[in-house]
This record gives structure tokens, sequence and C-alpha cells, in this order.
């Protein structure tokens, strides 16, 4: 009996071996997720002078989400771990698995809506500010009634909310092309 080395790398979700998460894709989520950490304390902290803190983790999982082609699933997955790297800096602990697993699965099913101006696609734009403003949305909401803060002073939180949305989206944009030439150039 020969062992086939591709099904070694795979987690599957039963014994008919579908793969839900593969070893590639969680080391490209693992990186990803480590860069969106690093810049989160840095980069995202000095920004949060001017009132917008860009969430770089959600960034990461959404590249992940499209450069790995993610289903509904394994984007409930890496929403999840996203929200364990989350829990270190999180003004609101255990929050984030209910939103960024929201979040992922909501860029999963985003992204594939085909979005093309003047031949190229913003369907990663679209899917990360859309997902992205309703994480956020969901995240100041649950957070403010988990505080015991009244609900309309979430309302604080909008302009928060759209500017790290919107510029989580233009990053996902900006990167998704590139790192798919790269992750498609097979070494």
């Amino acid at each position: 009996m020969t062992s086939n080395p591709e099904n070694a790398r795979k987690v599957t979700s039963n014994a008919h071996g579908n793969a839900l998460v593969d070893v590639s894709s969680l080391v490209l989520l693992a990186v990803l997720l480590a860069a969106g950490f690093v810049l989160n304390l840095t980069v995202g902290n000095a920004l949060a002078l001017t009132g917008i803190k860009p969430q770089f983790i959600i960034a990461a999982y959404a590249l992940a989400i499209i450069l790995t082609g993610a289903g509904v699933a394994q984007a409930a997955v890496f929403g999840l771990v996203a929200a364990a790297v989350t829990q270190l800096t999180t003004s609101i602990p255990g929050l984030n698995f209910v939103t960024d697993t929201f979040c992922a699965v909501a860029i999963s099913l985003l992204v594939r809506v085909r979005i093309e101006v003047a031949g190229r696609s913003l369907s990663p734009f679209v899917a990360t500010l859309v997902s992205a403003l309703a994480c956020g949305i969901l995240f100041a909401c649950l957070g403010t009634l988990l505080t015991g803060a009244a609900l309309p002073t979430a309302l604080a939180k909008g302009p928060v909310v759209v500017g790290s949305a919107v510029i989580d989206a233009v990053l996902v944009q900006l990167l998704a092309g590139p790192l798919r030439k790269v992750r498609g150039a097979r070494v």
C-alpha cells in the first residue's frame, strides 16, 4: 500500500477524506495573521491617535480566504483562529470568536460575487468592506451591551468602524492581486 503525500497534508472533516483545511492554507493564514498582529501593535496603534484603528487581523484573514478560495467551513476555521490571536489585545475577551467568525464566513460568501470595473476585479474590496463593516457594527453593538452601556452609545463608534473597514478593504484590494501571483509561483 502506497501513501499519498498530498493526503498527509490534509486535516479531514470526515472519513471520506474531504479536506476541511490543508496545511498550506493554515501556514498562509499563520503568516498573514502574524503580519496583521504586528501591524495592529505598531501601525494600528500609531493610527489610533487619529481616531481610526485599522484591524489588520481582519485584512489578514480576508487575504487568506481570498487566496485559498476558502469555503464557508474553512473560512469559519480561519475566523476562529484569528479570534484566538486577537484575544491577546482585544478590549472585550471572547467577543471576537463571534464577530471574526461571522466576518470570515461573510467574506468567503461575498468574494464569490464578481464585481468588475474597467476589467479589474473589485470583489476583494467589496467583500472585505461589507464584511468588516458588519463585523465592526456587530462588535460595537454587542460590546456596548456586554459592558452595560446603552445601545445608542454604539453610534459613537461608527466613524471608527467605517474608517477601519475602508482601510482594511483598500489594503486587501491592493494586496490580493500581487499575493495571488506570488502564491501561484511554486518554488
